[in-house]
């Protein structure tokens, strides 16, 4: 008996979640122009899925068409690239980043290289540190505290009632 992947995500407010009942395919990075700006980055990741087993779970996404045949989904309320959709096309492809468990999800190529950064080669040889919000009253705990962003999780309604008693 075989089971069919699982996979969940969706925005960083949690307006906009998906789910997956089937195989994410062809994971990748594209430097192409285009998915740099829509993804504010050197790179957009992105896994596709067919139609048939993509199903939005809360909210609906808006949608910018950056060519007359490409579509991009994201969410108008906190921003968050979600999704590329090509017109016609059986596929939709997720951004892994969104993906509430992105470790699933490896890329296995890089696609657009004409356009990817001169430097890009070069930051994985940075120096790396942890996250520090020292700067900040409270420090990096204040930060986790008042954290809004929504959990790497479904849940049944998003954001979560404030306890008025």
């Amino acid at each position: 008996m075989s089971t069919r992947e699982v996979h969940s995500g969706g925005c960083q407010c949690g307006a906009v979640r998906y789910r997956i009942a089937g195989e994410l395919g062809y994971p990748h990075i594209c430097h192409c122009r285009m998915c740099q700006k829509a993804g504010g980055n050197f790179f957009m990741a992105l896994a596709g899925t067919r139609n048939e087993d993509f199903l939005l779970t809360r909210g609906e996404p808006s949608w910018f068409r950056s060519s007359d045949p490409c579509g991009r989904g994201f969410c108008a309320k906190c921003g968050t690239p979600l999704f590329f959709k090509t017109v016609g096309s059986p596929y939709i492809s997720v951004t892994i980043g969104s993906l509430d468990d992105p470790e699933a999800c490896a890329p296995v190529s890089q696609d657009g290289v004409e356009s990817r950064v001169s430097y890009f080669d070069r930051l994985f040889g940075l120096p790396e540190r942890e996250t520090d919000r020292s700067d900040l009253p409270g420090g990096t705990a204040a930060v986790g505290r008042s954290n809004h962003q929504h959990p790497d999780h479904d849940t049944a309604a998003w954001p979560p009632r404030e306890d008025r008693s």
